[in-house]
């Protein structure tokens, strides 16, 4: 797996000061992606062994809330297959920062309709991970006002919740956000 950038002290995507890891390497394409260069999987550098006791390092500053997840697409197969054993350290290591991941693929539908069923890493993966935003980025429905999120089909869904309930659980303040704004969830 390749990476396209890792920022630290990141304030964007995620609640807090944030280490982001960005993969390379996402077969959805969406129109008006910010990022467009990481779709190929081959673009950036080599996720190394280097790489990975960098961004621990990082981690492990007081200042540091969690680390982000997004890209690229961290939920393609083989992406999910490279990162697991890193978030798996980073759950044993740091196990007081929390991992957030932004996915283009639907967590009912898709991971967990199908990519759980079909890959052996999807579910550990997911214990791994504390929210989800999934959904495509829409254009047509972008709005800046959300939180965390660039499209109002997006969702922001507290994974664990959501394993253990066998259903979506919406992070509560995603829910209030659209609320505020007027968007039916």
């Amino acid at each position: 797996m390749n990476y396209g950038a890792i920022k630290n002290f990141d304030v964007a995507n995620g609640p807090g000061v944030r280490v982001s890891l960005f993969v390379s390497g996402c077969t959805h394409h969406c129109r008006g992606c910010f990022n467009p260069e990481t779709w190929n999987f081959s673009y950036g550098q080599p996720f190394t062994e280097e790489t990975q006791d960098h961004l621990m390092e990082m981690l492990s500053s007081d200042v540091i809330q969690g680390l982000t997840l997004l890209g690229g697409e961290p939920m393609e197969p083989q992406n999910q297959e490279v990162l697991l054993p890193f978030l798996q350290r980073v759950r044993k290591e740091l196990p007081k920062k929390d991992i957030w991941c932004f996915t283009g693929y639907q967590f009912d539908d898709d991971i967990m309709g199908r990519m759980a069923d079909q890959y052996p890493f999807t579910l550990p993966f997911l214990k791994c991970i504390d929210i989800l935003v999934d959904g495509t980025f829409q254009e047509e429905r972008k709005n800046m006002m959300l939180l965390f999120k660039g499209s109002e089909n997006q969702r922001i869904i507290q994974v664990q919740d959501s394993l253990r309930q066998g259903k979506v659980v919406r992070w509560p303040a995603d829910l209030q956000r659209e609320k505020e704004l007027g968007i039916k969830a």
